[in-house]
């Protein structure tokens, strides 16, 4: 049976259906690019999402980091003021133990028996230390007058102990606002003994400063040896 050619109804029917189909392709294709997209979205939006979040840790930490560091800075400023504070608070108690020191030896001075004793002590001290037969006692102005009696009879203990015989004249060339004391130099003027209340202070203050600290601020925890 020979085909015949369609209709209008047929032909329309045939098209409308080629139109639905097309139709459903392309809905479904649609939805595929669609459900792609979407996926890929996804994707691209977790990473630029994970990426700020890093980009945010990496500036917290930077920030906590800076704030540490600022912390510690002011920590450590902190701990070395209160350090200095307290090193020169400790170094004004010892400056008014010394001055302290000072005003009770300048009184020594006062106490004739006990002075002239010293000064016999300190020349004898000064004799035997320079072993020569001519010495120059140096004195305060008003201490003349003890020195040439101490440096006598020193200069006869001197000769009982050494078996020499020592001459010795007193001048009054010290400050007389020293403490008191005598300072003595050999004859050719290049040694001298200072036997001055004043040096013996100091000299104790250097020698004995340690011990003093140590008794008043106790033991240094940052020392780790001692002689």
């Amino acid at each position: 049976m020979a085909s015949r050619p369609l209709n209008d109804d047929e032909v329309l029917s045939e098209m409308n259906k080629m139109v639905a189909f097309i139709k459903q392709e392309a809905m479904e294709k649609a939805r595929e690019i669609k459900v792609k997209a979407d996926e890929e979205f996804a994707i691209e939006k977790a990473k630029l999402v994970k990426q700020e979040q890093q980009s945010i840790d990496a500036q917290y930490e930077k920030r906590r980091k800076g704030v540490d560091v600022a912390q510690k800075i002011a920590q450590s400023n902190l701990t070395n003021k209160s350090r200095l504070q307290i090193l020169h608070c400790r170094e004004e108690i010892l400056q008014t133990l010394f001055e302290t020191s000072r005003v009770e030896i300048a009184k020594f001075a006062e106490d004739e028996g006990r002075y002239s004793q010293f000064l016999e002590g300190a020349i004898l001290q000064g004799y035997l230390q320079l072993l020569e037969p001519k010495i120059t006692v140096f004195t305060r102005q008003q201490d003349v007058e003890f020195v040439n009696k101490a440096g006598a009879a020193a200069a006869e203990t001197y000769t009982q102990m050494s078996g020499r015989v020592v001459t010795f004249e007193a001048q009054a060339t010290l400050n007389g606002d020293g403490a008191g004391g005598v300072k003595l130099v050999n004859g050719n003027k290049r040694i001298t003994i200072d036997n001055t209340l004043d040096e013996r202070l100091r000299l104790l203050e250097d020698k004995m400063l340690p011990e003093i600290r140590a008794d008043i601020f106790g033991p240094n925890e940052n020392r780790k040896f001692y002689t």
